[in-house]
């Protein structure tokens, strides 16, 4: 199969002028990759690209030297050139060679925002994971970055082009089965917030802990930290609010076509898994507002869910009917007894990407979403058009999930106004918009960027 081929075979699930644009990328040289964090998703996000494009992978930078070596030896088994790209310890050494046409973040949230702006500023194109920042002010930075340099950002998050969800908003939502809709639920129930309480250790010999933590606090090293745990800390992220609920949050607007809340708010806190020397929520509510719309959601990393057929999801109501949908399918219920429900399982392609089947840690329910992710940002690329999961959407989400944190460290409803991007009638709330960073590193604005 030639390029022009292989690239048709793989846009066939995207939309006409979609499948055009990867079709003209066809007849160009395989763009050149390079991966900052190969870790768990990082890995994830650049084997899907490596199955929808014949690109060729030449960097991948890490603080783990293990970690590092590893995601070398598997990509020189991915990729069709079997070359074993250059491997790097910082990213502005790998960014400083200036010859990458693709970047993917897949580091921690804490790295995001000076790993994004510096990629772009060398040149790349980027595809930047889900949230985008940790605070506010980092995220209007990398919207502005993207903008003054010309660069084409996705961000990881890939409901957008999940194909079962794309089929219920074209089918549910767009065409009106719902009716109004006044109220989307957006849950997470998940038992998936760390629990241990190991002791602070000296960290790995092999493990940079110092160039790891970056921008962010310093804590002390354990287990917890690395990998993936990190998540437990509110210093390298934004806890489960900034985890899952942008995923659900993000595919909310993306289907009902919405832009930024006008009030946003928030109550929780640490109520049942105390043990743990975790410091994100276990138990927490937020309620985005619109005007004639409330988006409410709810994580508890304890207990029963509600409804075990949808532990991480959206319910959409409306005065028609009721949509449920999740990353393994939905189900539309109508309020009529003369209409039929309906529903949808998510497609696995694992025949056609039978190495899904074998590799370590893929989400394979997952992976379709992320090809066709990765499909979009490569027609945008083409293009030199916005991405489904552009930058300013990226931001959008995330910042509004930050928001939904700082109305509970508070005790109040913010109210956002989008044309100042500061919080209204509020200094405390906009103090807190941007973090302090920790020593040399400087945190970025749009100024200086």
């Amino acid at each position: 199969m030639n390029r022009r081929q292989f690239i048709r075979t793989s846009a066939a699930g995207l939309s006409v002028s979609a499948a055009a644009y990867a079709e003209q990328a066809a007849d160009q040289k395989p763009k050149r990759v390079g991966l900052i964090g190969p870790g768990w998703y990082g890995k994830t996000d650049l084997f899907r690209l490596i199955q929808v494009s014949p690109v060729e992978v030449v960097s991948l930078c890490d603080v783990d030297k293990h970690m590092l070596s590893d995601a070398a030896d598997m990509v020189a088994l991915r990729q069709a050139s079997k070359r074993r790209p250059r491997t790097y310890a910082d990213y502005r050494k790998m960014l400083a060679e200036k010859d990458l046409d693709i970047v993917l973040v897949g580091t921690p949230d804490h790295w995001h925002a000076l790993a994004m702006i510096a990629a772009v500023q060398a040149g790349a194109d980027v595809y930047c994971q889900k949230p985008i920042s940790v605070d506010v002010i980092e995220g209007q930075a990398m919207l502005a970055a993207a903008r003054k340099h010309q660069r084409v950002v996705q961000v990881g998050t890939q409901r957008r082009s999940t194909p079962h969800l794309v089929d219920a908003r074209d089918k549910i939502i767009s065409t009106g089965k719902l009716g109004k809709i006044a109220m989307v639920e957006i849950c997470c129930y998940y038992h998936m917030r760390a629990d241990s309480n190991p002791p602070d250790t000296a960290p790995p010999d092999y493990f940079d802990y110092e160039m790891w933590t970056g921008p962010a606090p310093m804590r002390p090293y354990n287990a917890l930290v690395h990998p993936r745990s990190w998540r437990a800390f509110m210093e390298y992220g934004n806890g489960i609010i900034g985890d899952m609920c942008i995923h659900m949050f993000d595919m909310t607007r993306w289907m009902l076509n919405l832009g930024w809340p006008k009030r946003v708010s928030s109550a929780g806190g640490i109520l049942v898994q105390k043990s743990s020397k975790a410091n994100i929520t276990d138990t927490q509510l937020a309620t985005f507002e619109y005007d004639d719309l409330k988006i409410v959601w709810q994580h508890r990393t304890w207990g029963d869910p509600p409804d075990p057929k949808y532990q991480w999801a959206a319910t959409f109501y409306g005065d028609r009917g009721t949509l449920k949908a999740d990353v393994y399918g939905y189900d539309f219920k109508p309020s009529s007894k003369n209409e039929a429900p309906i529903h949808q399982d998510v497609t696995y392609e694992l025949e056609q990407y039978p190495e899904d089947k074998t590799e370590k840690d893929l989400e394979k329910h997952c992976a379709p979403a992320i090809r066709h992710h990765m499909m979009d940002f490569l027609a945008a690329i083409a293009s030199r058009g916005k991405p489904v999961a552009d930058i300013e959407q990226g931001y959008m989400s995330t910042a509004s999930c930050i928001l939904a944190n700082l109305s509970m460290k508070l005790g109040r409803t913010l109210a956002w106004d989008p044309k100042t991007q500061r919080v209204i009638g509020d200094d405390e709330a906009n103090r807190l918009l941007r973090r302090q960073y920790r020593s040399p590193w400087v945190h970025p604005t749009v100024e200086s960027v």
